[in-house]
């Protein structure tokens, strides 16, 4: 690497590494959630997190925003909700002289952080009101087109699907997560800190340590970050391994899955192994890069059929044994 090219990782290394620090002074454990949750605020992707009632999920979103200094909105996702409630409508003005016209009043979508609490408790008329904020940075309504400002950042928590009063994401709305992450019950030794972290007088907050120039400068390196094609040709192959009806396609995944990842798929594979090859010192992605993000890039791009729900196979299950047996590209 050249000076400049070893300056920009050293930079990007150092402002990560603040982010996770500061957030980890407030999360207890879970430091590699909060990597990947960075991870995918990096390259413009959104999160899902996934957890039971209790353990940190809405904190960690909110914490981020602490840290990061960035416009922060939270929607608690109920069955009543409207979609209007997320992205705006348009309400009458009247002015003075007795003249009314429509002016667009915006919804919490507007904004840098949107947390998305509990996305699973509304219906999916109201999940569908995302799909535009998440998929095109802006939002559609009365005839006009109003842009998001960047960055543009989505973090949808929910509780197991098996829970009541949950709907099930639509297919399409669970692709347009770069990542899904599981948010663990704490260890005892965890669950003991949390305890005295949140029971004395004083609560801790995370301080400012970066802002929005810092974040979309490090936008731009990740996404600066090479892919030779026999890298990308193994985050396919993983892909195509998924597929049931493929001739690549792994024998677990002919047994246990409906349909395997989309090509957002592959484009998360590469975007994550982008930020953990310049984590590791490397300004170029590494087939053991794509390894070290296929689950949370792929976990909820497969979707498994009843005999994997009646066998209780998890997906990761059948990820871990693809990514163990697809051959590495040729040196």
């Amino acid at each position: 690497m050249t000076s400049s090219v070893e300056q920009q990782v050293r930079v990007f290394q150092d402002r990560f590494s603040q982010v996770v620090d500061e957030v980890s002074k407030v999360i207890v454990g879970n430091r590699e959630v909060i990597s990947n949750v960075l991870t995918c605020l990096l390259v413009r992707g959104h999160v899902l997190l996934e957890g039971i009632p209790g353990v940190g999920k809405t904190k960690l979103v909110q914490t981020l925003s602490d840290a990061t200094d960035l416009g922060f909105s939270r929607i608690q996702f109920t069955p009543d909700l409207m979609p209007g409630d997320i992205i705006g409508s348009n309400v009458v003005r009247e002015t003075e002289d007795g003249k009314k016209s429509f002016e667009f009043q915006r919804g919490p979508v507007f904004t840098n952080i949107l947390l998305a609490d509990e996305i699973n408790r509304a219906t999916p008329k109201t999940q569908s009101a995302l799909l535009e904020a998440m998929q095109e940075n802006s939002v559609s309504a009365g005839g006009s087109t109003h842009k998001l400002d960047q960055p543009f950042f989505v973090l949808a928590t929910q509780n197991p699907i098996e829970m009541e009063g949950t709907y099930p994401l639509p297919e399409a709305q669970m692709d347009r997560f770069l990542y899904k992450l599981r948010l663990d019950f704490p260890e005892a030794s965890d669950l003991l800190t949390i305890v005295e972290r949140t029971t004395q007088q004083d609560d801790l907050t995370a301080s400012h340590v970066l802002g929005k120039t810092e974040i979309l400068e490090m936008r731009e390196t990740a996404r600066a970050v090479p892919v030779a094609q026999p890298v990308m040709q193994y985050a396919i192959a993983i892909t195509l391994a998924t597929h049931p009806e493929s001739s690549e396609g792994h024998e677990l995944a002919k047994k246990y899955v409906r349909f395997g990842a989309s090509p957002r798929g592959v484009q998360s594979l590469i975007l994550g192994a982008k930020v953990n090859a310049l984590l590791n010192d490397r300004f170029y992605v590494s087939a053991n890069d794509i390894k070290a993000v296929a689950l949370p890039a792929l976990r909820h791009r497969v979707l498994i059929n009843f005999e994997a729900e009646a066998e209780k196979v998890d997906p990761d299950h059948i990820l871990e044994e693809i990514v163990r047996v697809v051959e590495l590209p040729k040196s």
